[in-house]
């Protein structure tokens, strides 16, 4: 079977999981429109404000979609047609459970950030860990989420435009954009980047078929096709982030958790943005399968630039210079539409551990600027070594969040099923790959990582089936309450 067929079989796995197990996740949640969302409880006009269905959903959309799902599934490419499995299985039954459970969550605690969230399910421990934990991340994704475009715009632009200057306009941006009201730059500005990025999905998926340059190999064999035959477990599970699992969307859904007029609404935004990203992980595993006959190929394609030099040199090959450069604009407008609003949580995470009033441009002044001066620092550091460390960070922060939305189910009597399978197998992969990897973990050889992540993830099982339901989770915050807020 020919990786075109993988694709649109994939593709069609990934709308039937929307409209059937996207369904089954609502009712287990127990959705209620008749709800008051605190959009419209706790209006600011900053944060805090409703906006339409449509733009809800592109803006969660470009928040969460940024530089993962086009160079994880490139990366993820070298192991074969198990990228494409993975992506479908991981968007379906973990990916967007994680991020229903962050957004819908957070809607139910009165629009609370992520720590806030693990603090009222897994306890005051687990919010002060990841307090610390969130801005760590979000921080790290702005910084990769500003190098990545800088260096695909360097090489679009004439020399006196390099990667330097960039990166300048880019954080300049990515200040503005932080401080202003949500729907002021974000809001406005969205739709357009959105017009970009469907250009970008759909012009790659119909040039891949309509190109005869493009050859859709056999490539039946489900073995390990890596050529340095690097493990596929855990390795893919983490390499692949955004396109299927990520833990950074658990700080950006909160965001539009305040700007959402109705739950009904959830499924749309949290599940089927996650959906919608999915298929963006396709089009570019399935680019990295197909432009490049083998994973050899690709390999070098990748030691000559990295997935930056994939995605420029496939855009311009398939959909010509103008469709090219378009097409490049969209993979530049996914990472620029994160890196803003990974500043803008990481602000808000900050003021809700102070109590911080976010209403006087000064106030949110005094915690931008700093995060910013941080993050121009860990500019100096290499692109790999960052996104290596963002990448087990990401994994690691989405199986948190996943056992947190299985203790919120158990202790109401719910079917947690759907959060506790993920997040066991979850454990074990980011338990495994920590314990093996050469440069981040303990070096442990591969056999015998994988004995100690299965055993970890057991162990927090049986954890869970004793306490879980027992669990003192915090009650959802009642709208009287949050009217009064």
């Amino acid at each position: 079977m020919s990786n075109g067929m993988y694709f649109l079989l994939a593709a069609a796995g990934l709308i039937v999981g929307y409209l059937v197990y996207g369904t089954f996740v609502v009712k287990v949640f127990g959705q209620d429109p008749s709800r008051p969302t605190p959009a419209v409880t706790k209006a600011d006009g900053v944060d805090f404000v409703s906006m339409p269905v449509w733009k809800v959903w592109l803006v969660q959309l470009l928040n969460i979609a940024g530089v993962g799902p086009v160079f994880g599934p490139i990366l993820g490419a070298l192991y074969g047609p198990a990228a494409l499995l993975w992506i479908v299985i991981g968007t379906i039954f973990a990916g967007a459970v994680h991020d229903y459970f962050s957004g819908m969550l957070s809607v139910r605690y009165g629009g609370c950030n992520l720590p806030v969230i693990v603090g009222n399910t897994l306890g005051t421990a687990a919010k002060y860990l990841m307090r610390v934990f969130a801005v760590v991340l979000l921080v790290l994704v702005g910084v990769v989420f500003a190098k990545a475009p800088a260096g695909l715009l360097a090489k679009m632009t004439p020399e006196s435009l390099n990667f330097n200057m960039w990166l300048g306009i880019i954080f300049a941006y990515y200040f503005i954009a932080t401080i202003m009201p949500i729907d002021k730059i974000i809001g406005r500005l969205y739709p357009l980047f959105g017009a970009v990025l469907l250009i970008m999905a759909l012009g790659m998926t119909i040039m891949m078929f309509a190109d005869p340059s493009v050859t859709f190999y056999n490539s039946a064999e489900w073995t390990n096709q890596h050529p340095k035959q690097l493990p596929l477990y855990p390795l893919v599970f983490i390499t692949i982030a955004c396109g299927a699992l990520s833990g950074f969307h658990s700080t950006q859904s909160p965001i539009m958790s305040r700007c959402l007029s109705s739950e009904k609404y959830g499924k749309a935004v949290f599940y089927g943005g996650m959906v919608a990203e999915g298929f963006i992980g396709l089009v570019w595993a399935t680019v990295g399968m197909s432009f490049y006959h083998g994973s050899g190929e690709l390999a070098a394609a990748l030691a000559n630039g990295g997935p930056a030099t994939v995605v420029h040199d496939s855009a311009i090959a398939l959909m010509g210079s103008v469709g090219g450069i378009l097409a490049i604009l969209g993979v530049v407008a996914l990472p620029i539409t994160s890196g803003d609003t990974a500043f803008r949580a990481a602000r808000l995470t900050i003021a809700e551990v102070f109590n911080y009033s976010q209403r006087p441009i000064p106030s949110r002044l005094i915690l931008a600027v700093p995060l910013f001066a941080v993050g121009i620092l860990l500019c100096q550091v290499g692109f790999d070594t960052i996104w290596n460390y963002f990448g087990w960070s990401n994994q690691s922060l989405a199986t948190i969040v996943l056992w947190a939305g299985a203790v919120y189910l158990a202790s109401r009597g719910r079917f947690h099923w759907i959060c506790t399978v993920p997040a066991v197998f979850m454990t074990a992969v980011c338990t495994t790959f920590i314990c093996w990897s050469p440069n981040l973990g303990f070096n442990i050889p591969i056999e015998t990582s994988n004995i100690i992540g299965i055993a970890v993830a057991i162990a927090l099982f049986v954890v869970f089936m004793i306490f879980g339901s027992k669990a003192k989770v915090v009650p959802d915050e009642p709208a009287e309450a949050q009217s009064k807020a």
